[in-house]
């Protein structure tokens, strides 16, 4: 009799393991919002194919300096692309003259099938007679596409962009990337360097050093400690640490160093000199 029991309970605990195993297998995946976070910034509607190109940031719009963009292609149908190869180009149309600015390569946003990324740096707002225009090319099943459009760049409400003349005559464009959202503490700092050969040819800069020295002008111009200078990582961005010890607002004083360790830009900060020439502007 306990023989049979024994032998009940064990088929029992075999069927619950089989009944465990299948419904692991047949359980629903969840999509994933690979938009999470982000809001539509513009579109651009090709009216040859009936294309439509996305663009999103996280706060719905450009504005001056840095800016992550995330991309999404829909088809006529409105399927959306996961194979496409995308290049972009922008332009600032002004009235005597037009240039580009700082443009990434742009790649698969992480984890997700639909979604690129890259980062555009603006220098100046859009205005009533002066405005940014971007291409954007693509490349799908060796089918070449080609799409643009006007979009509006607003100022930024603080200084995160300069572009300047260094001292070895060569004009740059340097741009902080991160924090976005700054905190009192240890804030991962991030940033762009570019040099400006010509209007519209940007080149990230290599080996270069952006040495910083945050201030807080309205609190007797005091430091904060353990920053660490910005190097470059291997993407091409330049990776430090800024160290921001109560809110308030902080300029963050800078020195670029060429690959030599001779100064481009940006001064020592002194009792006779309270900031550099070169500086971003955080406020939180």
């Amino acid at each position: 009799m306990l023989s049979r029991f024994s032998s009940f309970l064990f088929l029992s605990f075999l069927g619950l393991i089989a009944f465990s195993s299948c419904k692991k297998e047949t359980s629903t995946i969840m999509p994933v919002n690979e938009l999470d976070g982000l809001q539509l910034a513009s579109s651009f509607t090709d009216s040859l194919n009936g294309n439509i190109v996305s663009l999103f940031t996280p706060s719905g719009k450009f504005q001056t300096g840095y800016n992550d963009v995330f991309l999404q292609i829909k088809d006529k149908s409105g399927n959306l692309i996961n194979n496409a190869t995308i290049t972009w180009t922008p332009t600032m149309v002004m009235m005597s003259n037009s240039h580009g600015c700082p443009a990434s390569g742009i790649i698969k946003k992480a984890n997700a099938l639909f979604t690129y990324q890259g980062y555009l740096a603006f220098q100046m707002a859009s205005n009533s007679s002066e405005y940014w225009k971007l291409t954007i090319q693509y490349n799908i099943n060796g089918q070449s596409f080609k799409t643009n459009g006007v979009i509006n760049v607003v100022p930024s409400t603080a200084r995160t962009l300069q572009s300047f003349v260094g001292n070895d005559g060569m004009r740059y464009v340097v741009a902080l990337a991160e924090p976005q959202q700054p905190k009192a503490g240890i804030n991962d700092m991030v940033a762009i360097v570019y040099q400006m050969p010509s209007s519209f040819s940007f080149i990230p800069v290599s080996g270069y050093k952006l040495k910083i020295d945050p201030r807080m002008p309205s609190m007797g111009n005091h430091s904060s400690p353990n920053n660490q200078d910005l190097t470059q990582g291997a993407d091409q961005k330049y990776y430090g640490k800024l160290s921001l010890t109560m809110t308030g607002q902080w300029r963050i004083n800078m020195q670029l160093l060429n690959a030599a360790d001779s100064i481009i830009m940006g001064e020592q900060i002194t009792p006779s000199n309270e900031s550099s020439s070169l500086y971003f502007d955080i406020s939180f």
